[in-house]
């Protein structure tokens, strides 16, 4: 696996969800920073995972983001690099280039369904590591056995669930070097 992999976190908390996604988020963040990695998130309609930017950014590590239009954000996370790409397909397809791993975290439909749109454009190519706190993710394990492993080919092979915020540097550990 490289040094600081990119990792492109799919995580809301915009709407009706899980109450615990703001400690996720911050938990999340910090955790992958303190490993290295560089966050990439994908923003659009306004939806900015604020908890997860901002501890990410108290332990120093790399964040952009990809989005739909320029956001006045917090003072705390003005060292963020924003990328703004207005045609949908192409920061889908920015994601795609630029994802050594997906980290999809529970917590809303809007986290599920901007991470089913990315699948669906993208193909299961880029490896995907699910946060399965408290079952979150368990309707797409067995989504992912019954369908995406006979639309996509490499869906089983690119797809891990972690159970807790500690294991998902092991998942996506675990894909990248296979």
């Amino acid at each position: 696996m490289a040094a600081n992999p990119t990792l492109v976190i799919f995580a809301s908390d915009k709407g009706p969800g899980d109450a615990t996604r703001t400690g996720i988020m911050s938990q999340t963040g910090s955790w992958l920073a303190k490993h290295g990695a560089k966050l990439v998130c994908l923003v659009e309609n306004d939806d900015i995972p604020v908890p997860l930017l901002k501890s990410a950014c108290a332990k120093g590590a790399k964040i952009e983001l990809i989005a739909d239009k320029e956001y006045a954000l917090p003072d705390v996370l003005q060292s963020i690099t924003t990328r703004v790409i207005p045609d949908r397909a192409e920061r889908l397809a920015t994601l795609g280039e630029i994802a050594e791993c997906f980290v999809i975290l529970p917590g809303s439909l809007a986290t599920a369904t901007s991470h089913f749109l990315t699948l669906k454009n993208l193909g299961a190519r880029v490896p995907m590591v699910f946060l399965n706190k408290n079952k979150a993710f368990e309707i797409v394990r067995g989504f992912s056995a019954d369908v995406f492993s006979h639309t996509f080919q490499q869906a089983h092979k690119n797809m891990q669930f972690a159970e807790s915020v500690d294991e998902i540097w092991d998942s996506v550990n675990k894909l990248l070097t296979h």
